[in-house]
């Protein structure tokens, strides 16, 4: 495929950084570009995804939204891998708590993610394919995240297609039982397409809400109040 792409009007890869970080709200992705970069310049303002390009510390890196959910947000991880030659993509999004240890705030890293999603049926045959993340990206910014003072875990997370599902009570009881940490919605998109396209990825997911004990940020905080995680991915983020 041609640049640009459908979704995106960058005219080439040298438009966008080899590590993207990328949050759901585009609105999330242009307050990073205008809090945290220097020299920000826009790439993409195709069905209102902005993408922006700057630099952190002086690693050139861009921050772009994916929309909400597997399906929008692969054709933005596959454009940005294929096409533009992205190297990296640091998913910075928002989760619901599935455990009472995890709290409002905390941040949450992907070790892998339960989904029930087709975007691997047949390709497997009997096995139940379970896409990961990139463990170099993974052990930075665990550990990284630990100097900081974050509270911070690495676990399994669940990533539905669906936002308003209402599971069996034993379903949950056992993603749970078996340690669950949060549930979102883009993480098994992305960890496949990385595996697929030999790219570097990592989802990591500030709590935004708790499926526990009920409670919930406003869209204002999740737009702009989510900054430890915004800072340990960029502080991450390869040059």
């Amino acid at each position: 495929m041609n640049i640009p792409t459908p979704h995106i009007e960058a005219t080439s890869p040298d438009e966008i950084a080899k590590t993207v970080l990328m949050p759901g709200d585009p609105l999330r992705a242009k307050f990073v570009a205008e809090t945290y970069l220097d020299n920000p310049v826009q790439f993409n303002k195709v069905r209102g995804m902005l993408g922006y390009t700057g630099h952190y510390k002086g690693k050139r890196v861009s921050v772009m939204g994916s929309g909400m959910g597997i399906p929008s947000s692969m054709i933005y991880f596959h454009e940005l891998f294929a096409f533009y030659d992205v190297d990296t993509i640091i998913r910075i999004g928002s989760a619901g708590a599935m455990q009472y240890h995890v709290q409002l705030h905390d941040i949450v890293l992907a070790t892998a993610a339960n989904t029930d999603s087709k975007i691997n049926d047949g390709l497997f045959g009997p096995f139940a394919f379970c896409p990961t993340p990139d463990f170099e990206l993974l052990t930075q910014a665990y550990e990284l995240a630990k100097k900081m003072g974050i509270r911070i875990h690495a676990g399994t997370v669940c990533c539905s297609d669906q936002f308003y599902r209402e599971l069996p009570e034993e379903v949950s009881d056992n993603l749970m039982r078996y340690g669950a940490l949060c549930a979102e919605m883009e993480s098994a998109g992305l960890y496949m397409t990385a595996r697929k396209l030999g790219k570097r990825a990592l989802g990591m997911f500030t709590i935004s809400d708790h499926n526990l004990t009920h409670e919930a940020d406003t869209p204002e905080a999740r737009q702009e109040g989510y900054r430890q995680m915004m800072e340990l991915a960029l502080e991450i983020a390869p040059a």
